[in-house]
């Protein structure tokens, strides 16, 4: 079973419907047992860094997904679900995030229009199972005004260009995440959820 953790932001239900359309069996939940006896966590979200961390902490979640995430269960980021992965943002002031990868948030360098709306292409920077049957240079569905800025290269998944050129995707070992939203990034968006349904590790 996959763990969709509801902490109040975020559209769950387009996520759930996804996944169960790949044939995963999904619940969302805020329950801390539900979430350790999952098999793999999904962290959605949209709104702002400060506000997430502080809904999580709220529900009492902070502690449970850390645990689970150290513990090595596979574990997928989506959009805000992404930047909480990482020590620190600036979105309003500072920020600490979960730190499961080393980097911060910053606000997307680009003379583009803020925020980035709409279909672009992630390039790939590695390999992944995530990937999986996934053409590189795909178009994806972004909505988000910032941007992660890992320490370790080897940490990026893929890049995208708006006005400059931003993290998309990050991955090692047991976790991964996206900038994009595959649950609205049609088939090619199913294709990635599906192979995080079904993969047993990350690589």
């Amino acid at each position: 079973m996959i763990a969709i953790i509801d902490y109040g932001m975020g559209n769950l239900r387009s996520v759930e419907k996804a996944l169960e359309k790949v044939g995963a069996e999904v619940r969302v939940t805020r329950d801390p047992d539900e979430i350790r006896q999952a098999g793999k966590l999904v962290l959605p979200g949209v709104g702002a860094f400060g506000d997430a961390m502080e809904n999580l902490r709220k529900r009492n979640l902070t502690d449970v997904i850390r645990e689970e995430v150290q513990s090595g269960k596979p574990f997928l980021g989506i959009c805000l679900g992404l930047d909480l992965i990482f020590e620190e943002s600036d979105e309003h002031g500072l920020h600490q995030g979960f730190g499961f990868l080393p980097g911060r948030v910053e606000l997307l360098d680009t003379g583009f229009k803020i925020p980035h709306i709409g279909w672009n292409q992630a390039r790939f920077e590695k390999q992944s199972r995530l990937l999986d049957g996934v053409p590189d240079g795909s178009y994806f569905y972004f909505v988000h005004s910032y941007a992660v800025v890992p320490r370790q290269e080897t940490d990026i998944l893929c890049t995208t260009d708006y006005g400059g050129t931003f993290v998309s995707a990050v991955e090692r070992d047991n976790i991964a995440a996206v900038q994009f939203h595959p649950e609205k990034s049609s088939s090619l968006g199913l294709t990635i959820l599906k192979n995080f349904a079904e993969k047993n590790s990350a690589r």
